[in-house]
């Protein structure tokens, strides 16, 4: 949710026929342009919950984790597809196997070797500590892992040709850390981490002052993926407030503000000629749930039409424009454009604007009389500060139609996050970021049994569609399938109504370069394309 949740990497249906390989990439990896800069200073209001692996599912630390640790598979700069960072090549060696060949003479900054068995210890280790604040639930459908020998390590999974396992391997599930420095059964604090050394990454940290000051050094042993970096090292500052934040990186103390700006300041910052608003693609989704049992209607044709009628008189363009200035766009699915995968039905379905007699007619059809009241809940101190904002406008955009009477409450996330799974919100705000930028990862956590949402939304119809889409090995049949539980979901059930989608924002000094290439849906901002 807003930032990255615990949840279980559900499957609708375990088995699949067929015998199809395919190999998620091949060859020794990317090597940069390299080159020595001059060192580069971010900074930054999202904080490190921990450095280490097993227990960090958030992007404060997914920031750090990008710079010092490797993965099999990672997403170079600007793409969505995974390709071979400390591995040489990956696929699928038989329906159930996801085997991957280590690159030779690997080796962690402390010296010790990266090898097949470096993999294995990894994986096992997440899924034995299983902290609930930590990434073990994006691992639901890994069985076992298997090093073979020093260089090939095997995943055997629990459903058959999984065409997501490759994208969780870049992800913070998927790091790679040395046996020989992390206990295989309790968490490391950050202090003790950076004693380790143990970092096979673009960069190790060279000193640590948790959530104030790390400076990270260009690491002369990375081979993979990113190549060498082209700075010698960048300092990240880390802010308490955004205004701060703003200020330094207008008077040049911080070369690269990242995560997060107010849309305001971002705005205002588009008018400074000192500094550069850079702007790409984002990951993140603002949406409505829908609580199946408490929303109103009396049967469940009349709370579908209930939930048409609200999906036909929200104005997405007005809430970016107006409330978040640009820095979301309008969202017209729960897959967000530039996902693989990603349509656009709400937008085909009920318009890009606004339809008083669309909605009316949705209503009155199915029998509901109007106005119908809404009791609709926002959160207060998790989505940003523009949420009250957000949904006092949501709140006008559906009394508006004379349809609805809107009944806007809020509350702080701890008691949000246990009231919502307890059908004490009929509607209420939720946000996601990804973890990696394939549409199912924003269909699967929504959708299929023990869903994320706990909205009491499962249909036998849609949870074939996303076992169907999760394991066929053929990209044009399976953005077909894509494309048909989009829609469905849209038409047929609606069980939450996407609004907004992020776009990936940072704001550097004029003198800065590289910024840009590293603004994607995976959210790694990789600093090593930062120079100046």
């Amino acid at each position: 949710m807003g930032s990255k949740t615990n949840r279980a990497r559900t499957f609708a249906a375990v088995g699949m026929a067929g015998i199809a390989l395919v190999a998620a990439g091949c060859g020794s990896g990317r090597t940069g342009d390299g080159g020595s800069g001059a060192g580069i200073t971010v900074g930054t209001t999202d904080k490190i919950f921990s450095l280490d692996p097993a227990l960090a599912y958030d992007n404060g630390s997914l920031q750090a984790e990008t710079q010092i640790y490797q993965t099999l598979l990672n997403f170079a700069p600007g793409k969505s597809v995974p390709e071979p960072d400390a591995a040489e090549k990956c696929g699928f060696s038989s329906p159930t196997v996801y085997s991957c060949t280590v690159k030779p003479g690997l080796k962690f900054a402390n010296g010790n070797p990266l090898t097949a068995k470096s993999v294995k210890f990894s994986f096992d280790r997440i899924l034995k500590i299983n902290d609930p604040n930590g990434p073990a639930s994006l691992l639901g459908n890994l069985d076992h892992t298997d090093a073979v020998d020093d260089k090939t390590v095997n995943f055997t999974l629990k459903v058959a040709n999984d065409q997501t396992f490759a994208s969780v391997l870049p992800s913070q599930a998927g790091i790679i850390i040395d046996e020989k420095s992390f206990p295989a059964d309790k968490v490391l604090s950050d202090e003790d981490v950076v004693k380790t050394k143990a970092f096979s990454g673009p960069y190790t940290i060279s000193s640590y002052e948790k959530n104030k000051l790390v400076d990270y050094k260009a690491n002369p042993d990375y081979n993979g993926l990113f190549g060498k970096p082209k700075n010698d090292g960048v300092s990240v500052k880390y802010y308490a407030e955004m205004a701060n934040l703003k200020l330094d990186v207008q008077n040049g103390n911080v070369d690269v503000a990242y995560r997060s700006l107010s849309p305001t300041d971002i705005d205002s910052l588009r008018n400074d000629s000192k500094v550069t608003v850079h702007e790409g693609p984002g990951g993140e989704l603002r949406y409505i749930v829908f609580n199946l049992n408490a929303m109103p209607g009396g049967t469940p044709a009349q709370k579908l039409a209930v939930r048409k009628a609200i999906a036909s008189s929200v104005d997405r363009d007005a809430l970016a424009t107006n409330v978040y200035k640009g820095t979301y766009k309008p969202a017209y699915s729960s897959v967000v454009p530039g996902a693989t995968g990603a349509t656009e039905p709400y937008k085909e379905i009920y318009g890009a604007k606004p339809n008083k007699d669309a909605a009316a007619k949705f209503l009155s059809d199915a029998g509901v009389a109007a106005p119908v009241t809404l009791n609709l809940q926002y959160n207060s101190d998790h989505y940003g500060g523009s949420s009250s904002e957000e949904y006092a406008a949501i709140k006008n955009q559906l009394e508006a139609t004379g349809l609805f009477k809107v009944n806007l409450q809020s509350t702080e996330w701890v008691s949000y996050q246990d009231e919502r799974v307890k059908d004490s919100y009929p509607l209420y705000q939720f946000g996601w970021f990804p973890d990696f930028p394939d549409a199912d990862n924003y269909l699967t956590p929504f959708f299929a049994p023990n869903n994320t949402l706990q909205n009491h939304f499962e249909d036998p119809q849609i949870n074939a569609l996303l076992t169907a889409e999760t394991t066929e090995p053929d990209p044009a049949k399976r953005a077909a399938v894509l494309k048909q539980v989009q829609f469905s979901l849209a038409n047929d059930h609606l069980p939450m109504l996407p609004l907004l989608a992020g776009t990936n924002i940072a704001v550097a000094g004029k003198n800065v370069q590289g910024v840009a290439d590293t603004l994607d849906p995976t959210f790694k901002f990789r600093f090593g394309v930062l120079s100046k």
